[in-house]
């Protein structure tokens, strides 16, 4: 096949993750992308729980439409979730490297607040102490957190275009970097590439000029560390990252593959994802 149309984009549906330890399921589209992911944070809780343990998750804002469904769900089955310690992969930052202000539009702050916590019943959401952001002033405090909770459960997250997971972005051209050296790197500040910066701009009507270029986000470490990987993919451009997180060489170039070293690691796709990417002038 020619050069410019690698292998991997021809792994038909049927055949997403054959040959990798990462378990891939199918949905329908973006609400049952939402509703399956609510539902194994419910469960991840719930098991733990039971157990009698406490329970540390680290979780991202998008996919987006999780959180309404999960709120709603703590709310109607009287669930007790104060003590649950919920760790936000990454925040944008000024470009001082502050927080952005909770109010700023594209706060992940300010989301969590308007589209989770706030939904809550007070006497069953997360205490305030347990919604936990990583400070770009304090690095080491996020290792320091899950160090002193024996672990992270488990990481939800997405893929961004590049293959990032939070905002772990792959190493500019040039910049030379092990796959052991890019697993082991942790919670720090960063500027965003621009990649990540043209779709995410994306959501905002193409605004590139609203996307903040620096952001602080959780490391591969913490999240390969984490003891289930459950990540969710609900664009229609994420159809060619799939196939390549899944059926390219683990590689620092594509963040996301490092799911195939993980030993509980699944991928939830919609249908339209797992299709063959459409390639072709219309």
């Amino acid at each position: 096949m020619n050069a410019l149309y690698p292998e991997y984009l021809k792994v038909p549906p049927s055949e997403l993750g054959v040959g990798t330890t990462v378990s891939v399921e199918v949905v329908k589209g973006m609400d049952e992308i939402a509703n399956a992911m609510a539902v194994e944070m419910m469960a991840v809780v719930d098991e733990a729980q039971a157990e009698g343990k406490q329970v540390t998750m680290i979780i991202p804002v998008g996919p987006v439409d999780q959180f309404e469904i999960l709120a709603e769900a703590i709310n109607r089955e009287n669930k007790d979730w104060r003590q649950v310690v919920l760790i936000n992969m990454d925040e944008y930052l000024t470009d001082d490297d502050e927080w952005v202000p909770v109010d700023h539009p594209l706060s992940f702050r300010g989301y969590m607040d308007r589209k989770f916590y706030e939904l809550i019943n007070p006497e069953l959401a997360p205490l305030p102490e347990n919604r936990v952001f990583p400070d770009p002033s304090d690095l080491l405090g996020i290792q320091t957190l899950i160090n002193s909770r024996g672990g992270v459960d488990a990481c939800f997250g997405g893929i961004g275009i590049n293959g990032h997971m939070a905002f772990n972005e792959p190493p500019e051209p040039g910049d030379i970097c092990s796959v052991e050296e890019f697993a082991g790197r942790s919670t720090r500040n960063l500027t965003l590439s621009r990649e990540t910066v043209t779709i995410n701009s994306v959501t905002v009507g193409g605004g590139l000029a609203v996307i903040p270029r620096r952001a602080v986000t959780v490391g591969m470490k913490e999240i390969l560390d984490s003891k289930k990987m459950r990540f969710y993919c609900n664009r229609l451009w994420q159809s060619a990252v799939v196939r390549r997180v899944l059926h390219e060489p683990l590689a620092a170039a594509c963040p996301a593959s490092f799911m195939q070293n993980h030993e509980d690691a699944r991928l939830t796709v919609a249908e339209y994802v797992a299709a063959l990417p459409d390639i072709g002038l219309r």
